[in-house]
């Protein structure tokens, strides 16, 4: 790697230019997380909207209205959610910063090319992680509450729902599917490389659709069978979109 005057730069310039990085980084999330928890109402808002059934999604299907009531269990729950909450909402406001101040640090190490392509993927991979996140709360998530939040197995046992368990559930969902969505452009990296191929793929996809419904059988906060139909089919349609993504490269 060389500095801005040409030359090599030394074992511990390096150093100190990957500390400015880390600290610019920490700086950036530091300050998108004191914004997001300083902004409680906003936040809280967007969080617990797929909560009550006003929330669009459950109008475009036309759902019946339901309710779900939130509780509090711990002394300190509400507190420790409206941290993760913050941390987790400022770390993904700040990520294309981070993601800036991280590749401005390893890419005088690549060749032209190199970092093209590493411009190019870099840009997909969050823009299908953010995608991941999107759906998961658009439909995946809401689904999952309204249907997990109003089961009764009798009309004697009332739902009441921890607001620690619905804040998690919705957190380890958005990290699941944001790292699914990323399949096609692992696919379009192997194949690349010549990895994968489009033939693999179609002749073991019924192997393929058994591991997909192993892994949602996994990630899925309960073992309903609704859930683990919502949870399996984006990942299926990754998979065929992963497949195609492998036929036009060869």
């Amino acid at each position: 790697m060389n500095n801005d005057g040409g030359g090599a730069m030394t074992f511990w310039e390096h150093l100190d230019v990957l500390r400015g990085s880390l600290m610019r980084m920490l700086l950036a999330a530091v300050v998108m997380f004191a914004v997001a928890f300083a902004l409680k109402d906003w936040l809280f808002a967007v969080v617990l909207a797929p909560s009550h059934s006003s929330f669009f999604v459950y109008r475009w299907i036309g759902a019946e209205p339901f309710t779900l009531q939130l509780i509090n269990t711990g002394l300190t729950e509400q507190f420790m959610v409206h941290l993760k909450v913050a941390f987790a909402a400022g770390v993904l406001v700040a990520s294309p910063y981070l993601l800036y101040v991280l590749f401005r640090f390893v890419s005088p190490a690549l060749y032209e090319n190199e970092r093209r392509h590493s411009v190019r993927l870099t840009v997909a991979a969050y823009l299908m992680f953010m995608a991941g996140v999107a759906v998961n709360y658009v439909l995946l998530f809401p689904l999952t509450v309204r249907f997990l939040g109003t089961y009764q197995v009798s009309g004697e046992v009332a739902n009441m729902l921890s607001i620690a368990s619905y804040v998690e559930t919705l957190l380890m969902m958005s990290l699941v599917f944001g790292v699914m969505f990323e399949m096609p452009v692992v696919a379009w990296l192997l194949a690349r490389f010549g990895m994968l191929r489009h033939e693999w793929m179609k002749r073991y996809r019924r192997h393929a659709l058994v591991v997909i419904l192993i892994v949602a059988a996994v990630i899925t906060p309960t073992s309903d069978v609704f859930t683990l139909v919502v949870v399996s089919l984006p990942i299926w349609l990754l998979y065929e979109i992963s497949m195609l993504i492998v036929r036009v490269c060869e």
